[in-house]
């Protein structure tokens, strides 16, 4: 059946302006048709000339996030021209006294139509993110989708279509996928050092910034979703719930608690708020040997290695036999090089142009994100229900 799975107000679909998301059972699986894809996006990669700068690269939105990206191209110099677009002529003049030789614009077709621009960043509303990205591929531009990559899987999976069959580059902008700390997670967890995973916890909580056009799991879960695949090896989970609260009635959650199921008995819990008197951006990993704390928010020592644990008595007779037994040992600080997220995204993305490589945080990696953030608004809309993902997402 066709669900309009949108706010209470229903003002909108899915946590923000989509289409319906198609459910065969609603307490089955969510059947998420997924495209067949080669492991390479790019099969000429290995022909493409290494050059030292991109003839043109475009941003389009400069609110909140854009100027960064502008920022880091300017600084990173790889590229000979570079526009930003905007509506807004305040934000265009703003921008532009800050760095002399940026080209500016209203018109998102200027771009679109520049046989120099090569990539285009797309830093705008959620809702406009598959629509801008769909125009910019069709006419030929490699784009840099900001996070989330679509409203709905179904938008995510046609993106994904198209960049393949014009092989051009489509990445998403998780972020945090590029940071020192979490790429140092992956690489502690894909070691064994910390044993079996148990459980993932996760916190991304402060005061504001309230959104308009999503609610707080589709502004800050993302976030914690795609760390925690990340962790997981790329895997998403088996089943999701997810339930929160809007406290100011306008419909759009400012408060939630997701839950995430995995293989092997694995959990993953993530708390996202925009009403927090403090800022808290912390991720515990519990494992059998054992335990990992990331605080993103610490200004040295983001990472902590407890060397904690529990083990059970193997044997037993008797109920009064059973026993636990703790170990408290060190505390270890991995060193850590650290880099800014954003400036190291931006090399990335321009290295996929020059090259033709398929990015780390590919349309695949950003439509995974999606999947999971659309059985957790569904679960949200239903009180938490418990959602099981199908098996073409997996």
């Amino acid at each position: 059946m066709l669900i309009q799975n949108g706010y209470r107000n229903c003002a909108s679909k899915n946590g923000h302006s989509t289409g319906p998301l198609k459910i065969e059972n609603p307490i089955g699986s969510i059947g998420i048709e997924r495209p067949s894809l080669p492991v390479k996006l790019h099969p000429i990669a290995a022909v493409k000339e290494q050059r030292a700068q991109l003839n043109g690269i475009g941003v389009v939105g400069l609110g909140y996030w854009g100027p960064n990206w502008v920022r880091n191209f300017h600084q990173n110099q790889c590229t000979r021209r570079l526009v930003a677009c905007d509506l807004d002529a305040k934000r265009r003049t703003h921008v532009s006294q800050l760095y002399s030789d940026l080209e500016t614009t209203a018109r998102f077709e200027d771009l679109l139509n520049d046989s120099d621009i090569e990539g285009i960043v797309i830093a705008t509303p959620v809702g406009t993110h598959y629509a801008m990205a769909r125009r910019a591929l069709e006419a030929g531009k490699s784009v840099l989708v900001e996070k989330p990559l679509a409203t709905s899987t179904e938008e995510a999976d046609e993106l994904v279509k198209i960049a393949r069959e014009r092989k051009l580059v489509l990445m998403v902008g998780h972020t945090f996928e590029y940071s020192a700390p979490v790429l140092k997670m992956h690489d502690i967890i894909q070691s064994g050092e910390l044993g079996d995973v148990f459980y993932i916890s996760s916190v991304r909580a402060n005061l504001g910034l309230f959104q308009r056009d999503v609610n707080v799991t589709w502004d800050l879960a993302t976030h914690d979703i795609s760390i925690i695949l990340n962790l997981m090896g790329g895997r998403v989970p088996e089943a999701v719930s997810c339930q929160g609260e809007c406290h100011y009635g306008h419909g759009v959650e400012d408060v939630a608690m997701l839950t995430l199921r995995f293989e092997r008995n694995i959990i993953a819990f993530i708390h996202v708020s925009w009403l927090d008197p403090d800022k808290i951006r912390r991720t515990t990993v519990v494992g059998s040997r054992k335990m990992l704390v990331y605080d993103d928010t610490a200004p040295q020592e983001k990472i902590r290695i407890y060397d904690k644990g529990v083990t059970a008595q193997k044997y037993y007779d008797t109920f009064g036999e059973f026993q636990f037994s703790y170990r408290y040992g060190d505390i270890q600080i991995p060193r850590i090089e650290e880099k800014e997220p954003l400036f190291c995204e931006c090399e990335h993305f321009v290295r996929c142009l020059k090259s033709g490589e398929t990015p780390n945080t590919d349309g695949i990696n950003g439509a995974r994100v999606v999947s999971v953030l659309e059985a957790a608004n569904y679960s949200l809309r239903r009180g938490g229900l418990m959602v099981p993902l199908g098996n073409a997402v997996r």
